[in-house]
């Protein structure tokens, strides 16, 4: 790929989901003023932004109109912050670093955090019901579907909630991808798919989307699970090495460090292949699988 101009094309969409995350998030000035405040303080400003990306990317594939995607895109930014917000919380991970700032309970406090959770989640269901983002009320109706499935139990909360009765246990490969495609996998599919179907996407296209996203999303846990034990604090923006602290089953632990280097490189070109139809419309997911599997930070 071309590094440049992936980067260009990426800092672009980052700050355009960054306006429109700023837009639709309460003011602090509003009441309850402490709890919006703490809202934008967990999810504006930092992060990747990796799941509105893959929404544009595959939007892209589907010749969405970008201002539909954005607020897609938004939508699942916002899941994805509030998981972080719980996650990080006292009964969970019991964390103190977020994204390179103290973590919403430590800036607030424990009530406000959960608070904050919840009043995202809501947000970004709000944005689905609020603006259209397909020509079909049913296809818009099957969106926010797809989105609850893939944020509750049977997607990412399900996750979490395998993950708290792993601690201590010592997993399989197929227990560990049984747990990340609800706790990972489940919102980097969802991303990818709300994407596409923001444009005119034929089930060709979605089933490719679909199969590439469940690769990468794994993918993604995989390299998240190397960073952990291998990168300082001070670059991830987290502390490092705390699921090694609280012997918890990673992909690590399973394989070892070499292994789990070879098996997320194995899904990338299993996700590679999903796109291979697809032609130059897949452009950007391709460049995004590199990004994901190959990234430092």
């Amino acid at each position: 790929m071309n590094p440049a101009d992936f980067q260009s094309w990426a800092a672009a969409r980052q700050t355009r989901i960054e306006a429109v995350l700023e837009q639709v998030l309460p003011l602090s000035r509003i009441a309850p003023a402490r709890l919006h405040a703490a809202m934008r303080y967990a999810v504006l400003g930092a992060g990747k932004r990796v799941r509105p990306l893959l929404a544009f990317a595959a939007g892209e594939l589907t010749r969405a109109d970008p201002e539909r995607v954005v607020i897609a895109g938004a939508a699942v930014e916002l899941i994805h912050a509030y998981s972080l917000v719980h996650d990080d919380l006292p009964c969970m991970d019991d964390d103190v670093l977020r994204r390179g700032k103290p973590t919403c309970h430590v800036e607030y406090d424990e009530a406000t955090a959960l608070l904050v959770g919840d009043a995202l989640q809501s947000v970004a269901f709000q944005l689905l019901g609020e603006y259209r983002l397909s020509d079909d009320p049913a296809d818009q109706l099957d969106m926010i579907k797809l989105l609850a499935t893939a944020a509750g139990s049977r997607g990412m909360a399900g996750g979490q909630a395998i993950d708290l009765e792993s601690v201590g246990k010592k997993l399989s490969v197929p227990e560990l991808e049984l747990m990340h495609i609800h706790k990972t996998g489940a919102l980097i599919r969802a991303s990818a798919l709300l994407g596409a179907k923001c444009g005119k996407a034929d089930e060709r296209a979605l089933t490719a989307v679909d199969t590439f996203a469940k690769h990468i999303g794994l993918a993604f846990q995989v390299v998240d699970d190397v960073l952990d034990a291998e990168a300082p604090t001070a670059t991830l923006g987290k502390t490092a090495g705390k699921d090694a602290q609280q012997n918890k089953p990673t992909y690590v632990s399973a394989l070892g460090l070499t292994d789990s280097k070879a098996f997320a490189e194995e899904l990338r070109q299993d996700a590679l292949r999903a796109l291979a139809p697809l032609g130059e419309g897949a452009l950007r997911l391709r460049q995004l699988a590199d990004f994901i599997v190959l990234r430092r930070f």
